[in-house]
């Protein structure tokens, strides 16, 4: 019991938005192996090249002994303390007979590559190295983030963009800029040039996210330039799934969480982390959360507005056709917590989705949340119907044309033909009705004025009986 008021303790005390602080991961340092061509940094009997038209900054942390150095026409080293230079020939026996040392092109290096930056939390989380999974869209910085170029390197990056691209802060050689007129006089320096170019500008400056139900990244902008520098993996999963934000299909499960005022984000990240992935057996699940916003579509077809939701996106490490099936079992567990104690921390309900197949949805609470939930799902069906007989009256939606019956008259028409295609039987012929022109031409009996003596009136058809006719009769 004492654990868990640690843990809701700890959950009281943390921040309330959901920025991250994102740090680049490339430098353009001299001491970095791999920004040489030859796989190590150079040594007293080689000699240095830097491409003439190469425009770098290179940071250099220590003392160095070369036989010689080519350096560019536009560019800069940037030298800590201590560090320096020595040019020799030779005397450096642990060195070999010396190689040409080219330093490595860094202008293909964007912005908008995912896999250039990490994430956390806290900047002390950033020191560490205890970084955050996030989708595509969030992995590259977005309005309220911290960006972070590491105190004791330097670099070179591609902002390009068809707009500015903006930030809360960005952090350069142990500096913060969070004013963006301090920021842009920066950028015109000498090493500013250097380090950012393309045909966009950083501008920073900007309010953090305020909202404790999270934010919006709102890098779906640049979703193409970003996917752009993804490669997308095969999978085996029966289904896979797609999550907002990501650039890929992946196998796991996505849990989509519908929340009420009371939520809080960054308490709800750190929940699912100190209840589950603390357990050994999900060690290896990758999780992002994301504030996310959905197109509503009446009966799924029309659009009619949107919805913010919480997107957890969890996957596993495995591979074939177990992929995603431990990513699944976590889902039903967070849904389980969800329908314990979602109302406690703001959550309404949520549903889930595995590339399994399954899914399901849940209501937070117990029954009575349940019964709660079954009213308001009557109320959006009253609704929805209320939404279709408006756009009906407004011409945007037309209902189907009924087929259409044959009129009487066709039926008339139709008459003489019988069921089978023949002609119709009339039973037998009535020389008065049928066929008046065949009766005998006999007078008194079937004569004119018998056949006069015949009316026709809305009632029915009247004729007189010769049998019981008055006159005979009396005669």
């Amino acid at each position: 019991m004492a654990r868990r008021h640690n843990i809701f303790l700890f959950l009281c005390i943390l921040p309330f938005a959901n920025a991250l602080y994102k740090q680049w991961i490339p430098d353009t340092n001299y001491d970095n192996a791999t920004n040489w061509d030859k796989g190590s940094v150079p040594c007293g009997n080689d000699q240095v090249v830097f491409s003439a038209q190469q425009k770098v900054s290179v940071y250099v942390e220590t003392a160095h002994t070369i036989t010689g150095m080519s350096l560019p026409v536009d560019g800069e080293l940037i030298l800590a303390s201590g560090a320096g230079f020595t040019v020799r020939e030779g005397g450096d026996p642990g060195c070999g007979s010396g190689v040409t040392a080219n330093f490595k092109d860094s202008e293909s290096l964007k912005w908008f590559d995912p896999s250039l930056w990490v994430a956390a939390t806290t900047i002390d989380d950033l020191h560490s190295g205890t970084y955050q999974f996030s989708v595509h869209e969030e992995s590259v910085p977005c309005q309220y983030d911290d960006v972070v170029f590491r105190e004791t390197t330097s670099f070179r990056v591609d902002v390009s963009s068809g707009q500015d691209v903006p930030v809360k802060s960005v952090s350069v050689l142990g500096k913060k800029f969070t004013s963006n007129s301090e920021f842009s006089q920066y950028l015109s320096s000498n090493s500013g040039k250097l380090q950012f170019h393309g045909s966009s500008s950083l501008r920073v400056g900007g309010s953090g996210c305020d909202d404790t139900t999270g934010c919006i990244c709102d890098n779906s902008g640049n979703r193409d330039k970003i996917c752009s520098n993804v490669k997308c993996d095969p999978l085996e999963c029966k289904k896979p799934l797609h999550p907002v934000g990501h650039c890929c299909n992946v196998c796991g499960a996505i849990v989509n969480v519908q929340f009420s005022s009371k939520f809080n984000f960054e308490s709800y990240r750190q929940r699912l982390e100190h209840l589950f992935l603390i357990q050994h057996k999900y060690e290896s699940i990758q999780m992002a959360l994301s504030k996310v916003s959905k197109e509503q579509r009446l009966l799924r077809v029309i659009p009619f507005g949107t919805t913010q939701e919480i997107q957890v996106l969890l996957l596993d490490q495995k591979t074939g056709q177990e992929a995603g099936k431990l990513a699944e079992a976590l889902a039903r567990d967070v849904m389980q917590d969800v329908h314990n104690q979602g109302l406690n921390i703001g959550i309404t309900s949520a549903e889930f989705e595995a590339s399994s197949g399954a899914s399901s949805s849940e209501a937070a609470g117990n029954s009575t949340g349940v019964v709660v939930g079954a009213v308001l799902g009557s109320l959006l069906g009253v609704g929805l119907l209320a939404v279709v007989v408006m756009l009906y009256h407004r011409g945007i939606v037309r209902l189907p044309k009924m087929p259409s019956i044959p009129s009487f008259s066709k039926w008339k028409n139709s008459s003489d033909i019988g069921e089978l295609g023949g002609p119709l039987d009339h039973g037998f012929d009535n020389p008065i009705f049928d066929k008046p022109n065949m009766m005998p031409e006999e007078p008194g009996l079937y004569g004119t004025e018998m056949v006069n003596s015949i009316t026709l009136t809305q009632s029915g058809v009247h004729f007189v009986n010769p049998a019981y006719d008055e006159t005979d009769f009396n005669a």
